[in-house]
């Protein structure tokens, strides 16, 4: 497969995900070291929420929506990184045994002008569940690089 350049995007496109189980102990482990909130902790801490059962972190979503997103095409890309997002949302829980695709819409596409080497690809994220629910989603730019005059 070629490596994707910064010409290979298209306003327009979309593609989606190989599907990812989410498993408690994930959650637990994720929560623990970085969002150490009861109802990311345990069943009990989530049954006393607002949630009525362990879910996961927002950005535990957003972690594993970074390894689908690089998976789908940014390890096969001449990614230079990103500039950051514009928002983030989390719409829905994500719960223990969830199955979960990200959909990637490209929006935009714009060559740098101070920068010839890269163009910035403004795209969507979007985490679906296994009922296709919209659980989260995230609006950023990503760098890449052109390919050689």
């Amino acid at each position: 497969m070629t490596r994707r350049h910064f010409e290979d995007f298209r306003t327009g496109e979309v593609a989606m995900s190989a599907p990812y189980t989410v498993t408690r102990e994930e959650i637990v482990e994720f929560a623990r070291r970085y969002d150490p909130q009861p109802f990311h902790l345990d069943e009990e801490g989530g049954r006393r929420s607002i949630y009525g059962g362990l879910i996961a972190s927002g950005w535990h979503t957003c972690a594993i929506a970074m390894r689908l997103i690089c998976d789908l095409y940014i390890t096969n890309s001449h990614s230079m990184g990103s500039p950051g997002v514009e928002d983030v949302r989390w719409l829905k829980p994500v719960r223990p045994g969830d199955t979960l695709r990200l959909r990637w819409t490209v929006l935009e596409t714009k060559p740098s002008r101070s920068r010839p080497e890269m163009g910035a690809v403004r795209s969507r994220w979007e985490i679906l569940n296994q009922a296709d629910e919209v659980v989260m989603h995230t609006t950023g730019w990503g760098l890449f690089g052109r390919r050689a005059a």
